[in-house]
């Protein structure tokens, strides 16, 4: 794992964090740096942490151990924290019989920078309707709602639950430029779990892969890219593996190993074919680690000349 750039100034930082519910540990010995003013995409399947995390940052969940900060401070339920901190749930909370509307009107009331023109802006660009009921609006349309509110608060780290899996493909693309538009002009992080990883690429710079309840990749997505390769050698492959090289994954065939590798500038013997990899095909090769070997990503073709 790899930290975030020490010149820049954290936005949230969590260290040895853990998070057990009873017999189960939902989070283990997170370890994470994400700097202020980036689009952060985390990333991990089903059941690895990205919600517990997301909650513990947002000071909906204490955690069992280890250390958490959000913008200097520890997460909490104070009125300075609230204000600089939204967080949206993959469920959408709203309240079913009020309308868009009503909700942006609360929102005025309790936020002090909350941003009513943009909010009512953002749903008529969407022709969602304004002075209807959420509860008799489309699940796409009420995630819309969520999202135009919790960019009104205009925190200064938005935590975002799984926000696009309700829309379709051109509300996706809006959605995410508003939100390199908001953290262009300055002041806002965001963090993003979302299984549509080549969606997330277009506007994240940064990422957080959790799998098995543990980090495993915290760092820039350009440097993510440069040091992963996918290496292919006849026959056995793994004594082929320069020393300090991690093998990721592999994949072993009768006639040659496919191996995701983190590299580097490392060589390697001639025989073997070293390929470039894109975000996509490294973060589902540390999620299938240790799945059944037709279930993994390295047993397709692989490989980006």
């Amino acid at each position: 794992m790899t930290g975030g750039s020490s010149a820049q100034t954290a936005a949230v930082e969590a260290v040895g964090l853990t998070k057990s519910f009873k017999s189960t540990v939902a989070l283990r010995d997170c370890t994470i740096t994400v700097p202020e003013g980036r689009i952060c995409a985390l990333v991990g399947p089903n059941g690895s942490g990205k919600t517990t995390l997301l909650r513990c940052l947002a000071g909906l969940a204490r955690p069992s151990a280890g250390v958490v900060n959000v913008l200097g401070h520890a997460p909490g339920q104070d009125h300075e924290f609230l204000a600089n901190v939204s967080f949206l749930a993959q469920d959408v909370p709203l309240w079913k019989r009020l309308t868009a509307k009503d909700h942006i009107a609360i929102g005025a009331r309790l936020n002090p920078r909350w941003d009513t023109t943009g909010a009512r802006h953002r749903l008529a660009q969407l022709e969602i309707p304004a002075d209807k009921p959420v509860g008799t609006l489309s699940g796409g349309q009420r995630a819309q709602v969520g999202l135009a509110l919790a960019l009104a608060k205009k925190p200064k780290l938005l935590l975002l639950d799984e926000p696009l899996a309700a829309l379709d493909p051109l509300a996706r693309r809006h959605f995410l430029g508003v939100l390199a538009e908001d953290v262009s002009e300055g002041g806002l992080t965001v963090l993003i779990s979302s299984h549509l990883i080549t969606e997330l690429h277009r506007v994240s710079d940064y990422l957080v892969l959790l799998a098995a309840s543990r980090t495993q990749l915290c760092a820039d997505v350009d440097d993510i890219i440069g040091s992963h390769r996918l290496v292919k050698c006849p026959g056995g492959g793994g004594e082929r593996v320069p020393a300090g090289v991690k093998v990721v994954n592999s994949f072993r065939s009768a006639r040659e190993t496919t191996m995701l590798v983190r590299a580097g500038a490392a060589s390697f013997e001639p025989e073997c074919e070293v390929h470039s990899v894109g975000l996509e095909e490294i973060v589902l090769g540390y999620m299938s680690q240790g799945a059944p070997a037709d279930l993994r990503l390295l047993h397709a073709q692989g490989g980006e000349g």
